[in-house]
C-alpha cells in the first residue's frame, strides 16, 4: 500500500521545471526587475505597461460571474447543515467571528506598519480623476440605492460587484429554500463555477507575461527603490499571517486543549501539497480524512471543512486588508475611517469562495478595491507584480484555519474524541498509514 502513496504524491513535481507556473512567474519577475533596472525607458513604454494592464483586465473580466457562482453555491450548500442541525449554525458563527479577527488584524498591522508610504506611485491622472468624480457625486443614500440593480443582467454586464453580491445572496437563499427541487439547478451552478475556474486556469497561463510587464514597468517607473516597498509588503504579510496563526488560532487551539504547533506538524503533508499548488483545495480529501482520525466526528468534518472553503478564508482576509491599505498608501489616497470599515464589510463578502483556485485572492482584491474606492483600482498592477509570493501563504493560512475550525466545532458540539486527539498529535500520522486505513476501512 505504501508504494501506492509514494508513486502518487510525487506525481506533480515530475513535471519539467520550466512548465511549472511558479517557476515561470519567478523567472518573469526576475527578468522584469532586470529590464526595469537596466532599461527604464524601454520598460516604461506603452506596450510593456500593456502586458500588466492586459492581464488585470483579463482578471476583471471574470470577477462578476465567479463571485455570483461561488456565493450562490456556498449558500445553497448550507442546506446540508439542516441535517446536522445546530452544527451548521455554530460553524457559520465561528467562521464569521474568526474571519473578522483576520480582517481587523490585517487592518491594524496595515495602519501601524505603513510600508506603502514613499512608493510615490502616480497612476493615470485622468482615470483616477474620473473615479474620484464618480465617488464624490454619489451621496450615502445613492450608495445604498445603487446596491439594488436595475436589472441582474445589467449588473453582471457592468461588473458591479455589490449589485452582483446582493442578487447572489438572495438567489442562494432562495435556492437553499427549494430543497430537493433546487439540487439540479445547484449542480448546474456548481458546474458553471468549475467551468469559470477553468477559464481562470487558462488566464493564469498568461501570469508570467503579466508579471513581467507589471514588474518591469514598476521598476522602470519608480526605480529599484520600489523593491523595498514590495519586499516590505511581503514581509509584513508573512509576519501578520504567522501572528494570526500563532496568536488567534493558537488561542482557539488552547481553548480546545491542543497545541497549534503540533497540529501544524500533524497536517504537514497537506501543507506541502498546498505550498506546491497555491490552492488549499488541493489537499481537501487528505485533510478531511486526517481530521476524522484526529477525533472529529464524520458529520462535523463533512459539513465544516467544505463550507469553510467558502466561508472561512483567514489568509485571504488578511491579504485583502493589508493589500488595500498598501495600495492606498502607495497612491497617496487617504482612506477615511468609514472607508476602512467598508473594507471589513466588503472583504468579508468578496472573499467567500476564493480558496479553491490559484490567484483568486487577487480577483477578490480587485472586487474590494472597486467598491471601497475606485481610485485604488489602477494600483492593482503594483501588488500583482509580487502577488504570487503571497498566494502560498494565503492558501496555507486558509487550510490551517479550516482545520482548527473543524476541531473547534467538534469540541463545541461535544463530538471530539479527546483520546484520539492527544494520541495522534503526539505521534502524527504517516501518509502510508493513512492510505492503508482508508483502503481497509
Amino acid at each position: 500500500m505504501s508504494t501506492t502513496i509514494t508513486t502518487e504524491a510525487p506525481a506533480r513535481p515530475s513535471k519539467p521545471w520550466y512548465k511549472i507556473l511558479y517557476v515561470q512567474v519567478l523567472i518573469a519577475i526576475l527578468l522584469g526587475i532586470a529590464v526595469g533596472w537596466l532599461s527604464p525607458e524601454f520598460a516604461t513604454n506603452d506596450w510593456i505597461k500593456a502586458l500588466g494592464d492586459g492581464f488585470i483586465r483579463l482578471i476583471k473580466m471574470i470577477i462578476a460571474p465567479i463571485i455570483f457562482c461561488t456565493v450562490v453555491s456556498g449558500i445553497s450548500h448550507i442546506q446540508d447543515a439542516r441535517k446536522v442541525g445546530r452544527v451548521g449554525i455554530k460553524a457559520l458563527v465561528y467562521f464569521e467571528v474568526v474571519s473578522s479577527f483576520a480582517l481587523i488584524l490585517g487592518l491594524i498591522i496595515g495602519n501601524l506598519v505603513q510600508v506603502g508610504h514613499g512608493f510615490a506611485a502616480k497612476p493615470d491622472a485622468a482615470a483616477v480623476a474620473s473615479y474620484v468624480k464618480q465617488a464624490e457625486a454619489q451621496k450615502s443614500v445613492d450608495f445604498i440605492l445603487n446596491i439594488i440593480p436595475d436589472s441582474v443582467v445589467g449588473a453582471l454586464a457592468r461588473g458591479d460587484i455589490l449589485q452582483v453580491l446582493l442578487f447572489a445572496i438572495l438567489f442562494g437563499f432562495a435556492l437553499m429554500a427549494l430543497g430537493e427541487r433546487g439540487h439540479k439547478l445547484r449542480d448546474i451552478i456548481d458546474d458553471t463555477s468549475h467551468a469559470i475556474f477553468g477559464v481562470i486556469a487558462i488566464v493564469m497561463k498568461a501570469a508570467p507575461i503579466g508579471a513581467f510587464g507589471a514588474m518591469a514597468y514598476t521598476i522602470g517607473q519608480f526605480g529599484p527603490t520600489a523593491l523595498g516597498n514590495l519586499i516590505g509588503l511581503i514581509a509584513v504579510f508573512y509576519l501578520t499571517a504567522a501572528l494570526f496563526v500563532g496568536v488567534v488560532l493558537g488561542l482557539i487551539a488552547r481553548i480546545v486543549g491542543f497545541n497549534i504547533l503540533k497540529f501544524i506538524v500533524y497536517i504537514k503533508d497537506e501543507l506541502l501539497i498546498v505550498l506546491g499548488t497555491s490552492s488549499s483545495e488541493s489537499a481537501l480529501p487528505q485533510l478531511m480524512e486526517k481530521l476524522e482520525r484526529l477525533g472529529c466526528s464524520k458529520p462535523v468534518v463533512g459539513l465544516v471543512v467544505p463550507t469553510g472553503y467558502s466561508f472561512n478564508l483567514d489568509g485571504t482576509n488578511i491579504y485583502m486588508t493589508l493589500a488595500t491599505l498598501f495600495i492606498a498608501q502607495a497612491l497617496g489616497v487617504d482612506l477615511s475611517f468609514s472607508q476602512q470599515l467598508t473594507i471589513l464589510v466588503v472583504a468579508m463578502l468578496t472573499s467567500k469562495g476564493a480558496s479553491g483556485v490559484t490567484g483568486a485572492g487577487f480577483i477578490t482584491l480587485a472586487a474590494t478595491l472597486s467598491v471601497v474606492n475606485p481610485a485604488l483600482v489602477p494600483g492593482m498592477a503594483i501588488v500583482f507584480s509580487v502577488d504570487k509570493f503571497m498566494s502560498e501563504v494565503r492558501a496555507l493560512t486558509n487550510i490551517i484555519g479550516n482545520g482548527v475550525a473543524t476541531v473547534f466545532v467538534s469540541w463545541w458540539e461535544g463530538e471530539l474524541d479527546r483520546e484520539k486527539l492527544n494520541a495522534n498529535l503526539k505521534r502524527g500520522v504517516d501518509p502510508s498509514d493513512l492510505e492503508t486505513a482508508v483502503t481497509t476501512g
